[in-house]
């Protein structure tokens, strides 16, 4: 999901006055597709004997460097996000977000400066900011979108595999590629580890992000995943694993056309190496690898506005646990309001309303599966999972993904499944917080209701995620999900989620139809 692209490569320098976190997280962590198969100059060469600590500055390469760049400016986008004080109704209602918006065009301003282009306009205008990188790939041309006459085709057609690049993207010296195997339980370790400490955090390196083992083999082995997408970059001397990209395979229907795709995720490098222009070859190499097996489209997010996005969506939170929220900085108590009144303004049932509500089983899955194919039915862009692929997204994983189903049964004995609700588990770490070590977010997934309201379905799953021990509960505004924002108590968020398909042109759409969640 460039799901996001990537990045990890923390180079805010703005901080705000509160540091904490606010749940805009938006999924940070993606890459997207090139199909430029020229060779390139390679990467500046690194002192593999000093495991990549030196970070000398080198002559500027705009081209080269303008991945790299874009990864910097989502990692901002995150650390902002990681800060915002914003995340409630009630915070909503009594903070602005002028000195946020402020601080993120600031920030942003400093790193386009750093690929030394032009900027024509401010950096917070989509039309004005120029992107090196993004701006030579096959991506929806905004300016003459309106009158485009060729929608629903590549922008760039397929190549043959004889004319895409045969042999690996060279690395620096005293580094090599290498293919993680995800299902061994020290490569796994060596995975987690590196994103634990090189991945997304706030400013003030309260929160990081921390995905877990069982979430990490969850999100990279669907279906006809390969081991080839899951791609490190070691250093020669000490084996260790250094940067890392990953890609996994998805159906993805863009109005009426189906298409073969990739969800690139997880561009990581560790901090040492952050001056070494690896993000560049790495999407480059992904990009190859996926390209010869005859995939030349992905669908993937960013939190800054690129060019060539196809829609936009906005993340909103609900509290679940306004004493811990408060008490490790995550929000803050607004004026005029108390922490009873506000324990009582988000207090939910301890028991679910909806008829039957309980647990998937595999046993659900042919049902649960008619259910949202048949919902996703209705949004411009979607998944096309088939039975197996929502098997693997949807079944219950302890400390990963719940799912939940509500059924009736007829006259003569026939169970049908009438409502499905889903969300997934991401937590971060509070760093340092000895009475408070991890903040529990559940985020929303899948979700259709047809025998109640959706707005009673998604109290419901409020009450279950609360029970599973969560302390605040995330969605996207995308699908239908605008329906129950404002009764159930959720709070905007700061700033956008953009959605971007790559080398595919089509019209834009509005938020409310998006039909897919990236992780």
């Amino acid at each position: 999901t460039l799901h996001s692209p990537p990045l990890n490569l923390h180079v805010s320098q703005q901080k705000r006055p509160n540091q904490v976190l606010s749940q805009s997280i938006r999924r940070v962590n993606k890459a997207t597709m090139s199909t430029n198969n020229d060779d390139e100059k390679p990467p500046t060469d690194v002192d593999a004997g000093a495991d990549g600590e030196n970070e000398g500055n080198e002559e500027d390469h705009r081209h080269e460097d303008a991945a790299e760049i874009l990864s910097n400016l989502l990692q901002n986008q995150a650390a902002l996000n990681f800060n915002s004080p914003n995340m409630t109704a009630a915070t909503n209602a009594s903070n602005t977000n002028v000195s946020v918006g402020e601080a993120q065009n600031a920030a942003v301003q400093q790193l386009l400066e750093a690929m030394k282009g032009d900027v024509s306009q401010g950096v917070g205008s989509e039309k004005g900011a120029k992107h090196a990188f993004w701006d030579t790939q096959p991506m929806l041309d905004e300016k003459g979108a309106a009158n485009e006459p060729n929608y629903h085709q590549p922008i760039v057609p397929n190549k043959p595999p004889s004319e895409l690049r045969q042999e690996p993207y060279n690395m620096p010296k005293g580094f090599e590629w290498s293919e993680i195997d995800i299902h061994d339980p020290s490569q796994r370790d060596e995975v987690y580890d590196l994103l634990y400490q090189n991945y997304v955090e706030d400013d003030g390196c309260v929160f990081r992000f921390d995905y877990s083992r069982d979430f990490l083999m969850w999100a990279l082995t669907p279906p006809g995943y390969q081991k080839q997408f899951h791609l490190g970059v070691r250093s020669s001397k000490s084996n260790r694993l250094m940067a890392l990209i990953t890609a996994v395979p998805a159906t993805v229907r863009v109005y009426q056309a189906e298409k073969p795709m990739v969800e690139v995720n997880f561009l990581c490098v560790h901090k040492k190496l952050r001056s070494k222009r690896l993000a560049p070859v790495l999407i480059k190499e992904i990009t190859r690898r996926v390209n010869h097996t005859g995939v030349f489209q992905a669908v993937y997010t960013a939190g800054v506005v690129l060019p060539g996005h196809v829609a936009s969506c906005r993340y909103y939170h609900r509290t679940l646990e306004p004493r811990k929220l408060i008490d490790i900085g995550f929000t803050r108590l607004p004026p005029r309001m108390t922490m009873a009144r506000m324990q009582k303004l988000y207090k939910l049932p301890t028991e679910t309303a909806t008829p039957g509500l309980r647990p998937m089983t595999p046993d659900d899955v042919p049902g649960a599966h008619a259910l949202l194919s048949k919902y996703l039915q209705k949004f411009q862009l979607a998944t096309v999972f088939t039975q197996e692929e929502f098997a693997h997204w949807m079944l219950p994983r302890k400390g990963v993904v719940s799912s939940f189903v509500a059924e009736k049964v007829d006259d003569v004995g026939t169970k049908t499944i009438t409502d499905f609700c889903s969300f997934y588990h991401l937590h971060s770490s509070c760093v340092g917080n000895t009475k408070h070590p991890t903040l529990f977010a559940a985020y929303s997934f899948y979700n259709v209701a047809t025998s109640v309201d959706l707005t009673e379905l998604m109290r419901d799953c409020l009450i279950l995620a609360k029970n599973e021990g969560h302390d605040v509960f995330n969605a996207l505004n995308l699908m239908e999900n605008e329906r129950f924002m404002t009764d159930l108590k959720f709070g905007m968020g700061d700033g956008n989620l953009q959605y971007y398909v790559y080398n595919w042109l089509c019209p834009t759409m509005k938020e409310k139809d998006v039909g897919i969640v990236l992780l």
